[in-house]
């Protein structure tokens, strides 16, 4: 099995260096632009199964010939590229899976489902944390209801030194920047609904040493789901933990009007915006050690009574491998939907969202074997997301329900 990766930058590398572990991947071929990254990943993996090729990945006509014969190839470009290269690889027969975008980058890529369905090829967008993995945990736990009231997901890559600015980069500053911006879908009383970002401001609780972390509306982490689930579901929403303080600090920063995408002046063509990504990397980015928190909780009913699924990871960062946890969170996911397409187990083709394509339960289970630390634990009731425990009482967002002891029986088929 052959499998070639456009970019081997942070999350390029991971996914590179995951794939030539798998027994089943013969050879791993790393595109990229900058003969550093590609060096460094020669040195770090050692390995024959990796071969790579410095190529600009606009380049369309140098890329053809080494993206012939591979069985998937995964996009770790930057996003606006990849409408571009799923066009390339459909007309080369070849299916193609990368980690998403802005909501717009990623319906270019899904317009070409009907075409992807003459041609058997599979384009799959939003492989990677959120949207992503999230996506595909929260219809595995709404496919074991009988009824579906609520869904709330809460995830955050957040550093273990949160010291001096409650924030580090963990992969873009633009795309920080889209999501703190942009506006934010989610779905209340069973219809589409648009929400400021950075509001919805609650505190929620995690293991030591987090403790109290905060979490707020960002855009981006639902992508394509709440449409999907729109009519389906009563509520839907996506917030990003953080450490506290941190969205207090950035809508200072953008009220001030740092994230716009104008011009300084007329003497420059450098925006608002540019400057503040460029600080933002100087600041923010780097080397650091870091932790993804993740929570999803699902209200509804299994046999007649209400009950919560809830799925929580805490995975931190890979002291032997020297990895960061939002780097494995991102491309373990992302490796095992292309490795599911490409070893035939998922069928047919189309431009779909992962969630939408590979089978959700085996896809659930090689996440845990891979080494991501997921748990599920039913509990009887509504429990809420901000606080897992029985003993705290909901919120007045869904009926109360009568709680078992200590809250962890399951339904009695689950």
């Amino acid at each position: 099995m052959r499998i070639t990766i456009i970019g081997a930058g942070a999350i390029g590398s991971a996914i590179a260096s995951f794939l030539v572990r798998q027994p089943e991947v013969t050879q791993v071929q790393v595109c990229d632009a900058r003969a550093r990254n590609l060096q460094e990943l020669h040195d770090r993996l050692q390995t024959s199964r990796l071969r790579s090729f410095q190529i600009d990945a606009r380049d369309h006509g140098v890329l053809e010939p080494i993206l012939q014969g591979s069985q998937v190839v995964i996009s770790a470009a930057p996003p606006q590229l990849n409408p571009a290269l799923a066009r390339l690889c459909l007309e080369l027969g070849v299916n193609f899976c990368d980690m998403g975008g802005n909501d717009q980058i990623v319906h270019k890529e899904l317009d070409l489902h009907e075409e992807a369905v003459k041609r058997a090829v599979w384009i799959v967008p939003n492989c990677g944390l959120a949207p992503g993995l999230v996506n595909i945990l929260s219809l595995h736990g709404i496919d074991q209801f009988d009824e579906v009231e609520a869904a709330y997901l809460r995830v955050g890559d957040v550093p273990l030194d949160p010291h001096p600015f409650n924030f580090r980069i963990s992969w873009s500053a633009e795309k920080v920047i889209e999501d703190y911006t942009n506006p934010v879908q989610l779905i209340r009383e069973g219809q589409l609904e648009t929400v400021e970002p950075l509001t919805g401001m609650e505190r929620i609780r995690f293991g030591e040493p987090f403790g109290e972390m905060e979490a707020f509306y960002t855009a981006g982490g639902l992508s394509t789901l709440a449409e999907q689930l729109a009519g389906r579901i009563q509520v839907l929403d996506y917030k990003s933990v953080r450490w506290p303080c941190h969205a207090s600090q950035m809508r200072f920063v953008l009220g001030l009007g740092f994230g716009e995408p104008r011009s300084i002046d007329v003497r420059t063509h450098l925006t608002y915006r540019d400057v503040l990504v460029r600080r933002m990397r100087q600041r923010l980015g780097g080397h650091y050690e870091d932790a993804v928190l993740l929570r999803i909780a699902i209200h509804g009913r299994k046999n007649g009574q209400p009950c919560t699924l809830l799925y929580e990871m805490i995975d931190r960062y890979d002291q032997e491998q020297q990895i960061s946890a939002m780097r494995r969170c991102t491309a373990i996911p992302t490796a095992l939907v292309a490795l599911m397409i490409a070893s035939g187990e998922v069928k047919g083709g189309g431009a779909l969202p992962p969630e939408q394509v590979v089978p959700r339960d085996r896809f659930y289970r090689r996440l845990i074997e891979h080494g991501l630390p997921i748990t599920h634990r039913w509990y009887e009731g509504y429990v809420d997301v901000t606080h897992p425990d029985p003993s705290v009482p909901l919120p007045n967002r869904l009926p109360r329900t009568k709680r078992a002891g200590n809250g962890s029986r399951p339904p009695a088929d689950s």
